[in-house]
């Protein structure tokens, strides 16, 4: 029987009351002083291995706790700093790193996107023409850290050079091998030394290993593999993917590394039929990812241990680590704290500690003779509970979501003749200016919900503040010259967790935050019951915003893929029955908003390509039903209701027809973070909607001036149609403070006007509805 340990590939940063990201943005704002912020951190992170070794774990991962993102520190440990940024070649300063991910007065900030479907952000290695060098040994300061101050012989983890060039930019397809040429040596050196003080095992984590591979993809693996195999004889390398299924699987056994990880959560079906057909290498270990590193719900102990037993019977009983899907990075720390939710929900729970003991509650029931582990009747027991809340099955819910999956959603009337009305009813100038939604949440509205959510004011007292708010800033936009404004959204806490708030079927957690990019956290709901509408949501702000204007002022909704990507889903149901839930859902608040006479609704979609599968030959399916789903929730308006919808920080290149689809009669999308580079697709493109591209990046505190906006608005004009174009920022405001949000639109509205005079078409201001 081969032998079988538990193990992890990675833990969250950021602590179980958010104390990465306090320390990090206590920095920032200059509150302590950089040896402050690293004796702080090294808490948290020493912190965390101690919290893998109690609980059993055999095999803890070092080096994947990060100052603010894993990719960011991959790339600048090998001097992949951007050639706008000064740097003298030396080792990369806090303060330089955090110039690359944040910008700075003199440089932009590097692009920043999703990690693969992932509602994590990755700061995008740029690739250049500074030679690449070892600026520091990170993987090697994290082993010598956890042996030399609490004993731990971790396994270090580094992301792999194929992955890293597969998430740069900056190189051409000629170009791949010279970079390999350049940074293969230099990874070599981090795994010699390594190898020199006595690591046994690095987990190089190679995730791009999941989407397709080409036959030069394989070629260059197999160079990759090969040289480290020669370089590094005496180190034992576990090549690691997750997310989905292993491509080429028959080609990745054969490399030259002694261990192999694969999810079986995410791509259980790809990754069982790879084994079915091609067995297992005889002396190499198989990394099993069994518990879900993705989702919070508990993971079915005895459906996890049969798998299991399938497994190893496959694998021909393989030295097997049983271990998550991926880093639990995706999921909150710890669930123990979560005394406010029904017992039920609470019983379900298995965050990032429960998770590990999970795992090696797997391990104890695999690998001994002995009586069955105490949690497997207690897993049982709590799954059991769940299964059969009322909430989880309700008839009328689920047969009118069947019913939307199937029935049409269509606009009434084309878009021209729809564009033609809207024109007619909203009178809008040439390049219409608005923005994306939010405007600064400051410290005294977050302390203004607290007293209301604490009892200490009155919904009266509440309400009263939020409106005083929303006036303030409807008289900054008219100030500003805005053409369509937004009520700010003072009263809501996350673009999300304030829908799922009203409607049945979530739930939330006190502690449930997940890091999102940079410091930011997010706390995503709970879906766990059937989902509907049962009331207005937000139609009290925006119309309360609209009686204060002659200017039409745009509804905010979030979108129903959106909220279902960006929240904690049941497992009981599939993500498309799901989704059609939620659309409904929407559908109700967007024709109540209708009805009290907002007639410019946005239903934001950022996180449409982030849910997409990694496999292309999956895209079909998923992107018909996220689309419809979209389309159940704006198509019942009027022809003169004209639909915004939103995007950022995605790759948008190869959905841009899906993103037609939509139907939505104007999308605002991100393209100033990826420095203007979308707009080179609209060259091949034809996009025949109305449509803004951002022109600042907004998660930057530098405000940009006016020939910057105005450079890129003239380069988007290039190849958009003018008459179809709005002019707004990147995304929402809300985490800016007022005085550079103030600022930066003012550049904007100077920058739209500057273009308007350059076509003879300058206007001050929209003229509002008839």
């Amino acid at each position: 029987m081969g032998n079988i340990k538990s193990g992890n590939l990675g833990y969250p940063r950021i602590g179980g009351q958010r104390e990465w990201k306090k320390q990090i943005e206590a920095y920032w704002a200059g509150k302590i002083t950089e040896q402050e912020l690293h004796e702080g951190l090294a808490g948290i992170r020493l912190g965390n291995l101690r919290c893998q070794r109690d609980r059993g774990i055999d095999v803890i991962p070092v080096g994947d706790f990060t100052y603010y993102d894993h990719v960011l520190d991959t790339a600048t440990m090998f001097g992949l700093v951007p050639e706008r940024f000064a740097w003298n070649g030396d080792k990369v300063s806090l303060d330089l790193y955090y110039a690359i991910a944040r910008g700075n007065d003199q440089a932009a900030a590097s692009e920043m996107t999703k990690w693969f479907n992932t509602n994590y952000h990755y700061i995008v290695p740029e690739l250049g023409t500074r030679d690449p060098r070892l600026t520091v040994n990170r993987p090697l300061m994290a082993y010598l850290e956890a042996k030399q101050e609490l004993g731990i012989e971790g396994r270090p983890v580094l992301l792999g050079l194929f992955t890293l060039l597969k998430l740069s930019k900056g190189e051409t397809a000629h170009e791949v091998d010279a970079w390999i040429e350049k940074l293969l040596p230099l990874y070599v050196q981090v795994l010699r030394e390594l190898e020199a003080v006595g690591a046994a095992w690095v987990q190089l984590d190679e995730p791009a290993l999941v989407i397709q591979l080409t036959d030069e993809d394989v070629r260059r693996l197999g160079h990759i593999y090969r040289t480290i195999a020669r370089e590094v004889p005496g180190l034992r390398i576990l090549m690691q993917t997750y997310f989905d299924a292993a491509e080429r699987y028959e080609t990745l056994v054969e490399l030259p590394v002694h261990g192999l990880g694969l999810d079986f959560v995410h791509g259980r079906d790809g990754n069982l039929e790879a084994l079915r057909r091609y067995g297992f290498p005889t002396g190499k270990t198989l990394g099993a990812g069994l518990i879900d590193g993705r989702n919070i719900w508990r993971a079915d102990l005895d459906e996890g241990l049969s798998l299991l037993s399938e497994i190893r019977v496959l694998a021909g009983e393989p030295e097997l680590i049983v271990q998550p899907s991926c880093s639990l990075l995706h999921v909150p720390v710890s669930a123990a704290g979560e005394e406010r939710l029904a017992p039920v929900l609470r019983e379900a729970l298995a965050f990032a500690e429960q998770k590990l003991e999970e795992l090696t509650s797997l391990c104890e029931a695999a690998s001994g003779d002995g009586p069955e582990p105490a949690r497997f009747a207690e897993n049982r027991r709590a799954l059991a509970a769940l299964a059969a809340d009322p909430a989880r099955s309700r008839a009328a819910v689920r047969e009118e979501a069947a019913q939307a999956a199937v029935a049409p959603a269509e606009r009434a009337s084309e878009f021209a003749e729809r564009r033609r009305k809207q024109q007619a009813k909203w009178r809008l100038p040439f390049l219409p200016t608005t923005t994306i939604g939010s405007f600064p949440q400051t410290a005294e509205v977050r302390a203004a919900r607290q007293k209301w959510r604490k009892g200490e004011w009155s919904p009266g007292q509440y309400e009263e503040f939020i409106r005083a708010e929303i006036r303030k800033w409807v008289e900054i936009q008219e100030e500003l010259g805005l053409d369509v404004l937004v009520h700010g959204e003072f009263e809501r806490t996350d673009m999300v967790e304030f829908f799922g708030e009203k409607l049945p079927g979530f739930a939330f957690t006190q502690g449930g935050w997940v890091q999102s990019y940079g410091t930011r956290c997010v706390k995503p709901p709970l879906i766990y019951g059937d989902v509907e509408f049962t009331g207005p949501m937000t139609v009290k702000e925006t119309a309360y915003a609209q009686s204060l204007t002659a200017k039409p002022v745009k509804g905010m909704l979030t979108g129903p893929i959106t909220i279902l990507n960006w929240s904690f889903v049941r497992s009981d149901l599939s993500r498309e029955q799901v989704a059609y839930q939620i659309a409904l859902a929407l559908r109700g608040e967007v024709e109540a908003l209708e009805q009290a006479g907002i007639e410019l609704i946005q239903v934001d979609e950022p996180a449409l390509r982030e849910g997409m599968p990694l496999k292309p030959k999956d895209w079909a399916n998923y992107l018909s039903w996220a689309v419809k789903a979209f389309r159940v929730t704006t198509s019942s308006v009027r022809d003169t209701t004209q639909i915004h919808t939103h995007m950022c920080y995605c790759e948008f290149d190869d959905i841009l027809d899906e993103i037609r689809a939509l139907d939505a009669d104007v999308i605002s999308i991100e393209t100033s973070r990826s420095h203007g580079e979308l707009v080179h697709s609209f060259e091949e493109h034809t996009y025949p909607l109305g449509i803004g591209l951002g022109v600042y990046d907004i998660h930057s505190p530098r405000v940009p001036n006016e020939a910057e906006m105005a450079a890129l608005i003239d380069r988007a004009l290039q190849v958009l149609d003018p008459e179809l174009f709005w002019i707004n920022p990147d995304c929402g405001l809300k985490t800016r403070g007022q005085e550079e949000t103030v600022a930066a639109l003012r550049q904007m509205t100077a920058a739209a006007e500057q273009v308007r005079r350059k076509y003879g078409k300058g206007t001050k201001a929209g003229k509002g509805k008839e």
